[in-house]
């Protein structure tokens, strides 16, 4: 269920959202619409989500994915979970402000990238950490393109 999730929100639906308005705006497909696609679904929904399970039931970010079995870890979890909840929230709005695309891409962009050298520097890690680090740094190259684009 982890990995589709992940392969669902951070390639399927993003390509098929773009490919969708191309089609049906008639434009041609471009940066902004790439941007606006990753960042809804892949920091926007994507973060959304994850703070809500870290919320709400800590214990699988806690040991399926670092592997630490210690319920005293909860509290961190829920915290990180809030910080992924207001990010989520950010991506979500930045479809309805676009003005708020490019900050949400940075903010995503950074903690996607940070998270995944942090995977990659982690001991003994399960298929699910490969995974969160494979992922973190697929966003994290799709955001950083974007921005550095956007900006130049």
């Amino acid at each position: 269920m982890y990995l589709a999730s992940v392969i669902l929100l951070l390639v399927v639906l993003p390509v098929v959202s773009i490919a969708a308005e191309a089609v049906l705006s008639h434009h041609a497909m471009n940066l902004a619409l790439v941007g606006k696609w990753f960042v809804f679904w892949g920091v926007g929904v994507r973060l959304l989500l994850a703070g809500l399970r870290q919320v709400i039931q800590p214990r699988f970010t806690a040991e399926e994915i670092f592997g630490i079995h210690d319920t005293s870890s909860f509290a961190i979890v829920r915290e990180v979970g809030l910080a992924n909840l207001s990010m989520g929230f950010l991506g979500i709005c930045s479809l309805l402000r676009v003005g708020w695309l490019v900050p949400a891409a940075v903010v995503g962009g950074l903690y996607y990238g940070l998270a995944g050298v942090g995977h990659v520097f982690g001991r003994d890690k399960n298929p699910k950490e490969y995974m969160a680090m494979i992922s973190d740094g697929f966003i994290f190259i799709v955001l950083l393109v974007f921005v550095l684009k956007s900006l130049t």
